[in-house]
């Protein structure tokens, strides 16, 4: 009995695309399974015959051969070997059960990949630049300017790899796909073709610059903005400035990763600065002003009230680093710290000695202190 025309068996023109083909398969195989027609010889020979013809009109290399001579390319002698496809039953023959797994599960799986004429992404690589920075240059914003190795497009061959007066081809192997596919007991497998690694094309005559890569290291020099308020792990991704892809794939990013250092008077809080400020002792007890730096080169004159004690702390609103991406600006806190005079002079001590005498009772903290301290050991005698 003659074989129906794969075509019509699926129900497709001879024009149909991939996804037709493989919509109309699925369809008859759910229908004519045997799973879902037990003891039905009709539906089992439907099934084979849908499974035949999917087999054949799948893949761009039987379906050409196909229209070319018809089922004669698949008999003895027709150029893909005896047997035909699918006539290994439902178990581990091409084009059986593994198949319907195929068909029904790939678009779950993220599909077979390539598709007709598909192959594998040669973007080139994501690259990272590590840059240290003052904290001075994270308050104003800069243009640096760095020199990076990277693998960019060669000038030679134009990135195809090839050298002048040839091009690429695609690869025997796998058609230009980039994979290739066997079968391996109940599933079809697809690996990256061996022959191209994935690429689709082969070069026979590879160009004599990059020796078929269609990329070459260089040096690259960049301008690199650095927005003002950037902080330790702010990342800044320039596009298309990475590695270049291979044979002429599109280019990878570079990110500059951004480590601001430390400073001798300034330390941060997120988008706030601290500051400790000395403060002589007499300028804390009396009063007075005292001239606060800021990373904006200003000085801000501040008032001490008196009486002033070590630790307080002055915020000075909006003082502080510039926010990034429209965020507010910080603040800038001045922690006091009461400076002791050292080196006193004999005057100086008899001074000190007859303030202390007269200002017992003008340390208030202290005196409690001291009074809970007698408290607590006399509670225990």
């Amino acid at each position: 009995m003659a074989k129906r025309d794969f075509y019509d068996v699926l129900g497709v023109s001879r024009d149909a695309d991939e996804k037709t083909i493989k919509s109309a398969y699925r369809k008859l195989a759910m229908k004519y399974h045997p799973d879902r027609n037990p003891d039905d010889s009709v539906a089992e020979d439907k099934f084979r015959e849908a499974t035949e013809a999917y087999d054949v009109l799948k893949d761009d290399q039987k379906r050409a051969a196909y229209d070319r001579m018809g089922h004669a390319a698949f008999e003895q002698g027709g150029g893909f070997g005896g047997g035909g496809f699918g006539g290994g039953g439902f178990g581990g023959g091409a084009g059986g059960v593994s198949d319907i797994f195929e068909v029904m599960f790939s678009d779950f799986m993220g599909g077979r990949g390539g598709g007709r004429g598909g192959r594998a992404n040669t973007k080139g690589s994501d690259l990272r630049y590590d840059m240290d920075i003052d904290l001075e240059v994270a308050f104003h914003g800069d243009n640096k300017t760095i020199t990076i190795p990277v693998a960019t497009r060669c000038d030679s061959c134009d990135g195809s790899g090839a050298a002048p007066g040839s091009s690429p081809v695609n690869c025997g192997t796998c058609g230009g796909h980039g994979k290739v596919r066997a079968q391996q007991g109940f599933f079809t497998v697809e690996r990256t073709c061996p022959a191209c690694h994935g690429q689709g094309q082969t070069i026979s005559s590879p160009c004599g610059g990059c020796g078929g890569q269609g990329r070459v290291q260089k040096n690259r020099t960049l301008n690199v903005n650095i927005p003002a308020g950037v902080d330790t792990g702010t990342r800044i991704r320039l596009s298309g400035e990475g590695e270049a892809g291979l044979r002429g794939g599109g280019a990878g990013d570079l990110y500059i990763f951004i480590n601001v250092a430390g400073h001798e008077l300034f330390d941060r809080d997120g988008s706030n600065l601290l500051l400790t400020m000395p403060v002589p002792m007499t300028t804390a007890a009396l009063g007075g002003t005292i001239d606060v730096p800021n990373l904006d080169g200003k000085i801000a004159r501040v008032t001490i009230q008196p009486g002033t004690q070590a630790g307080h702390r002055l915020r000075l609103k909006g003082k502080g680093m510039p926010g990034l991406q429209g965020r507010a600006r910080g603040d800038l806190y001045v922690d006091i710290h009461v400076e002791t005079p050292v080196h006193l002079t004999s005057r100086q001590k008899d001074l000190l000695a007859e303030f202390a005498e007269d200002s017992k009772k003008q340390n208030p903290e202290s005196t409690s202190f001291m009074n809970r301290i007698k408290s607590m050991f006399s509670d225990k005698s």
